[in-house]
């Protein structure tokens, strides 16, 4: 049994998720939106999640996944849930 999320809605199917849908799915995320927002910087940021500037650099462009305990973490600071800040996607290019 598969289970997948789409919208909030948790899905169960019996059917194989074919390896190439998930390859190609992207992560995009409000990260540097929410940080200009509460008016810091990516080295407040990082400190606040205990990671360094660089690695918030490199979410914010897209260039890194963050683990789940990261994503939790930066979603707290903003006061968000983790989907308000991260966005799973099946089309990098979407926004």
């Amino acid at each position: 049994m598969t289970t997948i999320v789409v919208n909030d809605k948790v899905l169960m199917t019996n059917k194989v998720v074919k390896k190439e849908v998930i390859e190609s799915m992207a992560i995009l995320n409000r990260v540097k939106e929410l940080r200009a927002a509460m008016g810091i910087n990516q080295q407040e940021l990082g400190s606040l999640v205990n990671v360094s500037r660089q690695t918030i650099s490199l979410i914010e462009r897209g260039d890194y996944n963050p683990s789940i305990t990261l994503a939790l973490k930066i979603s707290h600071v903003f006061q968000k849930n983790v989907e308000e800040v991260f966005m799973l996607t099946e089309d990098e290019y979407e926004l």
